[in-house]
């Protein structure tokens, strides 16, 4: 189906507020693949609506003029699972990073998958917690040392997309911030693929983990089409090593829709109350 043209561009999206990421955070490529897939898709600002939770990522909804909401550390996706629900005519999108995500919110992130509410998630993974001075996060590699660290964690990292599809995401996906043309592709492709998408993107910390702009080189498009089937998803996201990029997984699952009951005007409910 083709979108609509409503004219728009990708700036149109992108409020006056300037960005307090570091110079050369992969976050500034990620917001503009977000407002270049907006464009794509034929979407006005207010039929969008973006939600995150706390970290260097979830600063995005400031930084457009959709409609935002920043919530609590961790809790970005019962926010927006709640507005959808509530509001489904919009364009929900959630964005975080790996620590909102995976860590103090990762209980939300398997029932967001469970759930199926058709929404889109976009995790920027860093391997590590970049606002709060460089911890490790879930994602870190455990040998990974640092002052905070030292020796690393020893601790196996936890695997996102593969958690996703046990948990019944119905689209997986993975992109490289440094192809914000290929970002925007993949989220215009979650936005319009029906039922819950999640879309992880290696976006590197140039401050805490330089180590990173290495990359670059190790990122590359993945060697097979995207399945359909769980099974063969499985297999291949088990054996995955972190830099295969593209669509990995289109299920087809039914997205969660609530029977909607009609609404009862206020002067109707007062009367249950009346004394």
């Amino acid at each position: 189906m083709n979108a609509p043209d409503t004219g728009l561009a990708p700036q149109s999206f992108k409020s006056d507020i300037k960005p307090v990421w570091c110079p050369g955070c992969g976050d500034f490529s990620v917001l503009a693949a977000i407002t270049r897939a907006l464009a794509m898709l034929g979407l006005r600002p207010e039929e969008v609506a973006i939600v995150s939770g706390i970290g260097c990522s979830s600063r995005i909804p400031a930084y457009t003029t959709c409609y935002g909401f920043h919530g609590v550390h961790g809790r970005a996706l019962p926010a927006a699972t709640g507005l959808k629900i509530a509001r489904p005519e919009l364009t929900v999108i959630v964005a975080g990073g790996d620590g909102d995500g995976y860590s103090i919110g990762g209980n939300h992130f398997l029932h967001a998958c469970r759930r199926n509410v058709d929404l889109t998630y976009l995790v920027m993974d860093n391997h590590v917690y970049g606002m709060t001075k460089g911890q490790p996060s879930p994602t870190t590699e455990p040998g990974w040392s640092s002052k905070l660290a030292p020796g690393g964690t020893g601790v196996r990292e936890f695997h996102p997309l593969v958690v996703a599809l046990a948990s019944g995401a119905n689209f997986i996906a993975r992109g490289f911030s440094g192809d914000p043309n290929g970002c925007a592709r993949l989220i215009a492709e979650a936005v319009r693929h029906p039922g819950f998408s999640f879309v992880e993107i290696l976006s590197p910390c140039v401050t805490f983990r330089p180590d990173q702009r290495a990359w670059k080189d190790l990122v590359r498009p993945a060697p097979v089409e995207p399945t359909d089937d769980p099974a063969r998803a499985a297999r291949r996201l088990m054996t995955d090593d972190g830099f295969n990029l593209g669509i990995l997984y289109k299920g087809r699952r039914a997205p969660y829709a609530p029977a909607r009951e009609p609404r009862t005007a206020l002067a109707e409910l007062a009367k249950e109350f009346a004394l």
